[in-house]
C-alpha cells in the first residue's frame, strides 16, 4: 500500500473558511489512526520585486500570533479561482500594485500534520500602481524593503512567517539562477 485509505470521516465543525473533521485513516504501514484535520481551500503568496530590488512586505497584525508579523501579500483561494488569479488579486488588494511578469516559485504545505492548506508562491516583477482594497478587519502597513534586507530578516528571525520565509528564499534562488544563465549566455 503506497497511500493512506480514508476509512471514516466525522464532521466536527464547519466555519466560514475551514472545516474540521476527525478522520479514521489506514496508513501505508497498515496502522489505523484517528486524525483531526483542518480542511482549507489553500492560498497564494507573492514576492513583489520592484526595479530597485525592493520587496513588498506587509507588517500585519495577527491575533493568533499575538502581535505583528512581517508577511508577503497573500490570501485564500476563492471558490473556482486558480492560484495565479488569487496571487494577482491579493497583490493588488494588499500591496496596491499589479505586475506584468509572473514566475511560479512552487508550492508549500503550511502545516501538513493538521492542515490540508497548500500555498502557491509567485515572483511578481515589472510593477505598476493599482488601487488598494484591504478587507475589513485587516490591519496592514505596506513596507518596501531591499531584498537583501528582507533576506537578512529571514536569517536573524525578524521574519517568522513560513510562507514569507520560503517565498523570499525561493525568489532569491530563482533570481540567482536567472543571473547565472544570463552570465553563461553567448555574447555576455
Amino acid at each position: 500500500m503506497s497511500n493512506a485509505t480514508l476509512v471514516a470521516r466525522t464532521a466536527l465543525y464547519q466555519g466560514r473558511v475551514i472545516e474540521l473533521t476527525r478522520d479514521t485513516v489506514l496508513l501505508p504501514n497498515s496502522d489505523q489512526v484517528e486524525l483531526e484535520i483542518i480542511h482549507h481551500p489553500g492560498g497564494a503568496a507573492v514576492v513583489a520585486l520592484d526595479e530597485r530590488q525592493f520587496v513588498c512586505l506587509l507588517r500585519q497584525f495577527r491575533h493568533a500570533a499575538s502581535g505583528w508579523l512581517w508577511e508577503l501579500p497573500a490570501g485564500r483561494i476563492d471558490p473556482n479561482e486558480l492560484p495565479a488569479m488569487t496571487a494577482q488579486r491579493e497583490l493588488t488588494e494588499e500591496a496596491g500594485v499589479t505586475a506584468a511578469i509572473w514566475n511560479p516559485l512552487g508550492m508549500m504545505h503550511s502545516s501538513p500534520g493538521i492542515f490540508t492548506e497548500i500555498i502557491h508562491l509567485w515572483l511578481a516583477q515589472e510593477l505598476t500602481p493599482a488601487p488598494l482594497a484591504h478587507e475589513y478587519g485587516e490591519v496592514i502597513e505596506i513596507v518596501w524593503v531591499p531584498l537583501l534586507q528582507a533576506l537578512e530578516w529571514c536569517h536573524d528571525g525578524t521574519i517568522t512567517d513560513g510562507k514569507t520565509l520560503i517565498g523570499l528564499y525561493r525568489a532569491q534562488a530563482f533570481l540567482q539562477n536567472a543571473a547565472d544563465l544570463l552570465a553563461e549566455a553567448p555574447g555576455c
